[in-house]
């Protein structure tokens, strides 16, 4: 097993890692299968291959826990499907996953993300210039709110969400790959983050207590939380553990949605013939109408373009804490070891991925992935622990972008360079856009 270069005294190599990640964990492959970065004094292995990710997540998945990045997040996210371990999140699981079930979110998609998406396009003028990331971030969170809580009781919690989740993705990976004497310390970002947490922890709090005294069910996604029933025992869930898998949902899928949607529009302003392609499709789906669930087989084009997105810009890394000796990549370690798999570096190597740099949604075409190892693309996670929102998010996504694009096109503005920063994910950092009509 290799020793990354690059690393610090006393840091490691956190400050590498911060300042530029991508890099980071695209030179990683080039070290060996397992290979041993520090976040500050700690050891984490980091697997390379698809094999040996697909083993950590899937096969194997019984023998990890998650790690420290999840340990450092549970004062936000309690005991959520984020951060909860062994039977807990086996019982938790049974009940959040049929909110995400098809028909669940095929009312989603009508009732929420149709409707929001075409009020907002709806709402632009001819040659208006739109901060087209931060409007991608307050729609998402807003169907997120909306889906979510579906009566009044998410009228005066919508605010929050949307002023306290950008403050705290801004700062948790700094929180996440700090030493633990950092994130001590009464500096601004610490301060910012923790007191947004506590907002919204406090107005969530409120809104599950006042739903469950409420006792209806509004067809939203917290009313199947407070029904929901283990099959083997018949419980439910307590007010603390709603209110722990509400957070979770909210602050782990609306960001990456949102920044997805942002690098699509963003990417067709750099590609005229994907562009062209697109509004193609979209045109002879949609006829100019807004899309819908339905819509979403015919939107092929759409999907590898999303899909391309999604390799692109996915979360930076998936961390798990060994339960006992494991072996991997003929590399001994023993429990309690931190394990780690980037989607970064699987998505960016050359092995799956020829001249990974470039944007080829045609990477996706049908026919085209059959080949793909098991664990080289893996933007949601696998196995046992696979984002509940492996689904929702590409619906949204679909939806969005085709509504938009079937009534505007997204045009650069002229001497604005883009480039990708690390928050939760990678985001732009600024992306105004001229909106031009179609018509």
């Amino acid at each position: 097993m290799t020793n990354v270069p690059g690393r610090w005294p006393v840091l490691g190599h956190t400050v590498p890692l911060l300042r530029d990640p991508l890099k980071l964990f695209t030179s990683l492959p080039a070290y060996g299968e397992v290979v041993e970065l520090r976040l500050g004094p700690l050891p984490v292995h980091v697997v390379t291959t698809p094999e040996l990710a697909w083993q950590v997540l899937a096969t194997d998945a019984g023998k990890f826990d998650k790690g420290l990045v999840f340990d450092k997040m549970r004062p936000l996210f309690g005991d959520g499907l984020a951060t909860s371990n062994g039977e807990l999140n086996r019982r938790q699981r049974r009940l959040v996953l049929p909110a995400f079930g098809r028909n669940r979110i095929a009312g989603y998609a009508e009732q929420t993300m149709t409707k929001l998406a075409d009020e907002l396009a709806s709402s632009w003028q001819p040659g208006e210039v739109v901060q087209f990331d931060r409007c991608m971030q307050e729609l998402v969170l807003t169907i997120a709110g909306q889906t979510l809580f579906s009566t009044a009781l998410g009228d005066d919690v919508l605010s929050e969400i949307q002023h306290s989740i950008p403050v705290m993705l801004k700062y948790v990976l700094v929180r996440a790959f700090s030493p633990k004497f950092v994130e001590r310390l009464p500096i601004p970002p610490n301060r910012k983050f923790d007191a947004a947490a506590a907002r919204l922890r406090e107005v969530i709090t409120e809104t599950v207590v006042a739903a469950r005294e409420q006792g209806a069910d509004h067809g939203d996604l917290l009313s199947m939380l407070l029904l929901a029933r283990d099959e083997d025992t018949g419980e439910g869930m307590s007010d603390r553990q709603v209110h722990d898998e509400v957070i979770t949902i909210l602050t782990t899928g609306a960001e990456t949605t949102a920044v997805a949607l942002a690098w699509f529009f963003h990417e067709l302003g750099q590609h005229p013939e994907v562009e062209r392609r697109f509004h193609a499709e979209v045109d002879a789906v949609l006829g100019g109408r807004a899309a819908r669930f339905e819509d979403l087989p015919d939107l092929v084009y759409t999907q590898q373009i999303v899909n391309e997105i999604v390799r692109r810009t996915p979360p930076l890394i998936l961390m798990r804490r060994a339960r006992e000796d494991v072996e991997l990549g003929g590399v001994r370690l023993p429990a309690g070891s931190e394990v780690a798999v980037s989607q970064h570096t699987l998505h960016r190597d050359p092995r799956w991925f020829p001249d990974p740099d470039r944007f080829d949604p045609d990477r996706w075409a049908p026919g085209r992935t059959a080949e793909l190892p098991k664990g080289a693309y893996i933007p949601f996670g696998a196995g046992a622990r696979l984002c509940p929102g492996h689904v929702f998010a590409p619906t949204e996504i679909g939806i969005v972008a085709a509504t938009v694009g079937a009534r505007w096109r997204l045009v650069p503005v002229p001497g604005t360079k883009v480039r990708a920063q690390l928050k939760a994910t990678m985001q732009p950092n600024r992306l105004p856009m001229t909106v031009v009509p179609r018509t």
